[in-house]
């Protein structure tokens, strides 16, 4: 994809992940959450709580499987500390893997922005306690540091064979977590989808911040 194109797309997602997370908060609030709690886009919100409910099952097994995408940023820090062993200089260590650093940093940032400026809470409570609910945490770490080692994959892994095998683990992988993050009701419909269009939008700043890198290393 050209820069300027990407630059494009990259501002319009910033933009539409902002003003979703303002409706969110305005739009047809009703105290429908435990404790009178109260939610955005309450009626759309409300229907899909009681069509799915609180499925133990599936919160369980994302519970677990939220831990695998963590193996992930692992195995990237490992690279990155391999080359600054190596190499012995911070600026030497592979542009994309520096780039992925600051991404979990930004990723870490936001999801601590949103534990402290509440948007709103949980469908059901956790233990008796009522949580921030948006965005779905799960829902956004599986989407930021799956597509992001789906991207890295292809540079740092030289056997076709197992670079499919592990891209079909880590699709597979981002798809059970936001599904089944779904299916387990304890979070409203809005923070899944929250959860998705923040997710995209870090992506793609990350994206765009390492393709500005490349222009301007090309041009220096």
């Amino acid at each position: 994809m050209k820069k300027e194109k990407l630059i494009k797309i990259t501002i319009i997602m910033i933009v539409i992940s902002i003003v979703y997370t303002i409706l969110v908060k305005t739009v047809d609030v009703a105290s429908i959450g435990p404790y009178d709690s109260k939610v955005g886009f309450a009626s759309i919100n409300g229907y899909f709580r009681d069509l799915i409910g609180y499925n133990k099952t599936w919160y369980t097994i994302t519970k677990y499987l939220g831990v695998l995408p963590f193996l992930l940023v692992g195995n990237f820090a490992l690279i990155g500390a391999k080359q600054l062993y190596e190499r012995r200089n911070v600026l030497l260590v592979d542009k994309r893997i520096l780039f992925l650093g600051c991404f979990y940093i930004l990723l870490g940032l936001v999801y601590i922005f949103f534990e402290k400026v509440i948007i709103n809470y949980r469908p059901f409570l956790q233990e008796g306690i009522l949580e921030a609910s948006f965005p779905s945490s799960h829902t956004m770490l599986a989407i930021c540091i799956c597509l992001t080692a789906l991207y890295l994959g292809k540079f740092y892994i030289q056997n076709k064979s197992f670079l499919k095998f592990f891209n079909t683990c880590t699709f597979i992988l981002m798809i059970v977590l936001v599904l089944g993050r779904t299916l387990s009701g304890v979070h409203w419909i809005t923070d899944i989808m929250g959860g998705i269009i923040i997710s995209i939008t870090l992506v793609l700043i990350y994206l765009t911040s390492e393709k500005l890198a490349d222009h301007t290393k090309k041009r220096i």
